[in-house]
């Protein structure tokens, strides 16, 4: 009986926070999207509100993705960049659906590990590639490096300087 009750607890232990992962409300990224669809759209209302576009890339599987998500949605500074700068766009890749083919025509910014963040123009020009390790600190991300990426890769930064 105790084994019993032992294998109970450790399997509801075990897969308890993989159900939380995987709950609908908290799905950030969608298998079943088309990707270049998103893309397209993405650049579009990029350029109606004269902004870039940054593609977060990346999984519901991974915990990196689920923190700068978190990050980018209850702190201050970096939702109001956001919303100022970029219209955000979430590409999947997963067992599922890799979107390989977007993502070759990106550059393979997969090589950087997830998430990674490519930037573009309004005209869907890729600018950047970020690998988010740089802006990792502990056990989550730098809100000043974080910050401090999205200002430097807003259409304000980029404008040439006049002397």
């Amino acid at each position: 009986m105790f084994r019993l009750l032992l294998t109970g607890l450790i399997c509801t232990l075990t897969f308890q926070p993989l159900r939380a992962q995987t709950s609908v409300s908290t799905l950030i990224y969608h298998p079943e999207a088309d990707a270049r669809q998103q893309i397209q759209n993405a650049v579009a209302k990029a350029k109606a509100e004269h902004k870039h576009v940054l593609l977060q890339i990346g999984g519901n599987w991974c915990g990196w993705c689920r923190r700068f998500y978190e990050l980018s949605i209850s702190n201050d500074t970096i939702l109001n960049l956001l919303r100022k700068d970029y219209v955000v766009a979430h590409i999947n890749y997963s067992p599922e659906n890799k979107n390989l083919k977007v993502l070759a025509d990106l550059g393979n910014p997969q090589r950087f590990g997830f998430p990674v963040f490519v930037i573009l123009d309004t005209n869907g020009n890729r600018l950047h590639t970020q690998n988010t390790e740089y802006l990792e600190s502990g056990k989550g991300y730098s809100v000043e490096k974080v910050a401090g990426f999205l200002r430097q890769w807003s259409q304000e930064a980029l404008k040439p300087r006049e002397e």
